[in-house]
């Protein structure tokens, strides 16, 4: 920026020699050296007089044209040098920007993921961040670098004649006035648009996961309106967010060339009085810096107009950034090493918001017993089930493992004790090796293959044409239902946990595919302190202990013998099963 603007002030003494004005007498040694502009103004023009006065004008315009050239190199330098430097910074905040927003998301409870739409968290990582990087990240250029640039081209001008720059500052905030009053009406339009495009990323997340059930009830053309109306929407708004970002040029350009008219004739006029305050030379070169100042404050207020949209991500960035997880360690959290002897439910009640869920449950689960839950759907007891590896903490009461509160100990270390297998098979896009030794550092491939024997998963592992290293799909849909959950029971053997959770873990199965994961089920609770959530009876008449929930609460309790002696909820499911 220095040295451009050091660039249009060498026009004076360039033009004073074309137009013959060039003064031919010597001047004053400037004296000893000083680091100020003064002392290399007066340098300038000391050598500039010598070359004239001993080798003349021509020598003199030669030297001129030489100072240009080292002053333009060095300044494309330090542009190239500055360049690099702002990519860089702005690449690793994108990086560190992305990996906060998914490292507070991870970190969240599981009630939270049941309040926020998943594309619409994709859209805060994705396009809401690009957004930033394109807008704000792009904008120090134009919000530091260009003021900062005015400044100094104000500076020299002010040298030049301080006149014409005090006239031209009164002047120029009509323009930024009018630039205001756009902006202003940018922001509401950019959160509009960015909030519909996280709804729409939802809506294609939903309908491509579900499109088995899309076609299988013609319902293409339902979920075809439902994203024409949403970006139709989108489309509107980004409309007109871009006839007001785009009016910002025009204007600015109209009163910029409008304010230059009206510095000419004023500038004229100073020059046509010769009274000596500014000459010829002296007023082209002005015109030439303030030419200058033109384009910067075009950029300056497109960065302003551009950074809006910037703003309105990065606030829902920052909505997730700063939301607080519920399940957080204290200070001091207990590391559990290992489980020793029980797992105790101390009148434990749970509710989601005002609704209650859990009402005053109170149980012990000694190692090495199976307490079975049973009852009819909605009765608590997956809920019951997820408090165990603190998905969730208590509303009222306790749950303690060995006699210590788990509230009290670090999240981690209680949850690396638990194997949880679902109802619903959850794979990943990866091999099935991969799939197998999730979450485990440098997994050995005799271990894998142990897993998957124990789980009754070898066999047709290997009858696939790359058997380990098969891929199974986007959430294993390459894999039968049986095979996706044995898989999921070979992941929880190679953990090794000592308390397994097991989630209805069989009810999705047909009769040949259930006989084989209940084989796997039961090799994996050998020796295992297991909570079962039933749907079949059948799966947990050896249970130690089978609780029956109901409305939230523990209504019936015992052995499957004794309940189905009693003439309770446990008798008529039972008898309704084996009917």
């Amino acid at each position: 920026m220095v040295f451009s603007a050091i660039n249009f002030t060498l026009l004076i003494p360039l033009l004073s020699v074309l137009f013959d004005t060039a003064d031919t007498q010597v001047v004053s040694d400037p004296g000893d050296f000083e680091l100020t502009k003064d002392y290399a103004i007066e340098y300038f023009y000391y050598t500039f007089g010598n070359i004239i006065q001993q080798s003349g004008k021509q020598q003199a315009l030669l030297f001129v044209c030489v100072i240009v050239i080292i002053s333009v190199f060095v300044t494309n330098i330090f542009r190239y040098l500055a360049t690099i430097i702002v990519t860089k910074i702005r690449l690793d905040v994108v990086k560190y920007l992305r990996m906060d927003i998914y490292n507070r998301v991870s970190s969240m409870h599981l009630g939270y993921f049941t309040n926020e739409r998943k594309g619409d968290l994709m859209s805060r990582i994705t396009n809401d961040v690009q957004e930033v990087e394109a807008s704000i990240l792009n904008s120090p250029k134009a919000l530091f670098r260009e003021p900062v640039t005015i400044i100094i081209y104000f500076i020299f001008l002010f040298s030049i004649s301080a006149k014409l720059t005090i006239f031209t500052i009164l002047v120029l905030p009509i323009t930024g006035g009018a630039l205001a009053e756009i902006v202003r009406r940018l922001k509401k339009r950019a959160v509009q648009s960015q909030e519909s495009l996280g709804r729409i990323v939802n809506i294609l997340d939903e309908t491509l996961g579900g499109m088995r059930i899309v076609k299988a009830f013609n319902a293409r053309g339902y979920v075809t309106d439902k994203i024409d109306q949403e970006t139709d929407y989108y489309r509107r708004v980004n409309l007109s967010y871009s006839y007001k970002k785009e009016l910002g040029s025009p204007v600015s350009e109209f009163l910029g060339v409008a304010i230059v008219c009206i510095i000419i004739y004023y500038g004229g006029s100073l020059v046509l009085a010769a009274d000596g305050s500014l000459d010829g030379p002296q007023f082209i070169a002005y015109l030439a810096i303030f030419s200058q100042i033109i384009s910067p404050g075009k950029a300056f207020a497109a960065g302003i107009s551009g950074l809006q949209k910037g703003i309105a991500s990065a606030e829902r960035i920052f909505k997730v950034v700063d939301a607080t997880p519920a399940i957080v360690n204290k200070p001091n959290a207990i590391d559990i090493k290992a489980f020793k002897q029980q797992i105790e439910f101390d009148h434990v009640r749970f509710a989601y918001g005002t609704e209650p869920v859990l009402k005053d449950i109170s149980f012990t689960l000694q190692k090495g017993q199976t307490i079975a839950l049973v009852g009819p759907s909605g009765g608590g007891k997956s809920t019951l089930a997820d408090l165990i590896p603190r998905f969730y903490d208590p509303t009222d009461g306790a749950v303690k493992i060995d006699g210590t509160d788990i509230r009290d100990c670090d999240v981690e270390s209680v949850r690396k004790l638990m194997g949880i297998v679902t109802q619903e098979s959850i794979l990943f896009n990866d091999t099935i090796f991969n799939n197998i030794a999730f979450g485990l550092d440098d997994p050995k491939e005799e271990d894998v293959i142990q897993a998957a024997k124990i789980a009754n998963a070898h066999d047709f592992i290997m009858d696939m044409e790359e058997g380990y290293d098969t891929n199974i799909g986007d959430r294993g849909l390459k894999l039968s239902g049986g095979q996706r959950q044995r898989i999921s029971i070979a992941r929880a053997v190679m953990k090794n946990p000592p308390v397994l959770i097991l989630d209805e873990a069989t009810s999705a199965l047909d009769s040949e595919s259930e006989k084989l994961v209940q084989e796997a089920l039961a090799n994996l609770m050998k020796n295992r302190t297991s909570l079962v959530i039933a749907h079949r009876l059948s799966t947990i008449q050896h249970a130690d202990q089978i609780l029956v929930i109901q409305g939230g609460e523990i209504v019936e309790r015992g052995t499957h013998d004794e309940l189905v002696n009693q003439e309770g909820i446990y008798k008529k499911l039972s008898a309704m099963q084996n009917t």
